[in-house]
């Protein structure tokens, strides 16, 4: 049978083991791109699964001043869109993480 400290010791590289696993599923998130539309496709936002907004694609027969309201409508409800998408994909790649380490489904992470 083990020590007490050797399988403190172990406990200590599973969590650091488990901690490099978390950092680097959140930089692949950061590199995962997902696209939410509105409109029929008239508004498109780009973000990445983490929600950080890369780009807004907006159709130019939007542009007039008589449209304004409805553009803005469009482009929140595509940027909710690429935000729902971002969340689905970003949760999982952490449940992939969950998985790999062992971790119990449903648990949650402080992540």
């Amino acid at each position: 049978m083990k020590s007490m400290e050797e399988m403190i010791q172990a406990a200590q590289a599973a969590a650091q083991t488990i901690q490099k696993q978390m950092e680097e599923a959140q930089g692949k998130l950061d590199q995962i791109e997902v696209e939410g539309v509105s409109g029929g496709g008239l508004v498109k936002i780009r973000c990445s699964a983490k929600g950080r907004v890369i780009g807004v694609a907006i159709d130019d027969s939007l542009m007039d001043k008589a449209e304004k309201a409805m553009l803005e409508d469009l482009v929140t409800a595509a940027f909710n869109d690429a935000r729902g998408k971002a969340d689905s994909v970003a949760a999982a790649e952490m449940q992939k993480v969950q998985m790999a380490a062992g971790i119990p489904a449903g648990f949650k992470l402080p992540f």
